[in-house]
């Protein structure tokens, strides 16, 4: 019975943890990933953004970024001579943390499968390395500025 009870559990806190976080915002500039409040956070350094509601309105240069725009993407432009904050790949994220580096990494429930995408410093909050379908992966949440 404790074996049944603790499969249980183990499987209910995975399955927790892979949830999509729906409170969270992405947005993408200079083909990097944020989020909308860390760049909420910075706006003197913002030019524009653009909203979009839903994948399917996404344009061509952005429709790689679909799988974590179910709830809409902001695209923000950088004004000139302010584009270098910290980005890193999830390939670099994986080596850190002595994971294989084409693992994909687990961003807020989100799976981003594609490990040469570029993420901003700046967004990254809590970060544990943990079993996933029996693969040691990387899983991100984001820090409080969403």
């Amino acid at each position: 019975m404790k074996k049944i009870i603790y499969s249980f559990l183990i499987l209910s806190s995975v399955a927790l943890s892979a949830q999509k976080n729906p409170s969270v915002k992405f947005a993408v500039a200079n083909d990097a990933v944020g989020t909308v409040g860390m760049f909420n956070a910075r706006k003197a350094i913002v030019q524009s953004s653009s909203i979009y509601k839903s994948p399917a309105s996404l344009p061509q240069g952005l429709k790689k970024y679909g799988f974590i725009a179910e709830k809409g993407l902001t695209e923000f432009k950088i004004k000139n001579g302010y584009e270098g904050l910290d980005v890193i790949s999830l390939a670099q994220l994986n080596s850190q943390y002595g994971v294989p580096e084409n693992t994909p990494v687990i961003i807020e429930g989100y799976e981003f499968s594609d490990s040469s995408t570029k993420i901003y410093g700046d967004m990254m909050g809590n970060v544990e390395v943990k079993d996933n379908n029996g693969r040691k992966t990387v899983f991100l949440s984001t820090s409080a500025l969403k």
